[in-house]
């Protein structure tokens, strides 16, 4: 067991962590499990998630949208990323499942830019192998060349 002490000065400590930057819980629990005692890393992890700090549906939506903002990159490169992040893949695949379309569309527009930044220095067959290995799917190429 442990005190009320123990357990707010190990809150705060990863509260902080947390308010620094969005976490997932899987990411707490690699970073803290060693330091505290499973009991109590699990008893805050539950008062963190029901106090809506953490919340891994919640760090893969905005995740995504920083993605989709920021880089080109493939539906599988996204993926990857998630699970990296210790994301379950039902947690990962119910998102994609409710937001197929416009990931489609993201990754076309993503495969364009890529596209139209590499045309210059390599053929088309090259650029389109060279998206094919960053997971980007077939038909999304052939899309995205068509409205080159």
């Amino acid at each position: 067991m442990y005190t009320i002490e123990e357990f707010d000065k190990e809150k705060t400590r990863i509260l902080k962590y947390i308010l620094y930057k969005k976490r997932t819980e899987q990411e707490i629990r690699r970073k803290y499990s060693k330091e505290i005692e499973e009991n109590l890393l699990e008893d805050i992890i539950e008062y963190l998630k029901e106090a809506k700090y953490i919340n891994d549906n919640d760090y893969i939506e905005r995740t995504i949208n920083n993605f989709m903002i920021l880089k080109n990159l493939s539906i599988k490169e996204i993926q990857y990323k998630l699970q990296a992040k210790g994301l379950t893949k039902n947690q990962i695949e119910d998102y994609f499942s409710e937001n197929r379309e416009e990931l489609e569309e993201y990754e076309i527009k993503s495969a364009g830019n890529i596209i139209y930044k590499k045309s210059a220095s390599m053929e088309t067959e090259e650029i389109k192998q060279y998206l094919l290995k960053k997971g980007y799917k077939l038909e999304n190429i052939n899309r995205a060349i068509e409205q080159e």
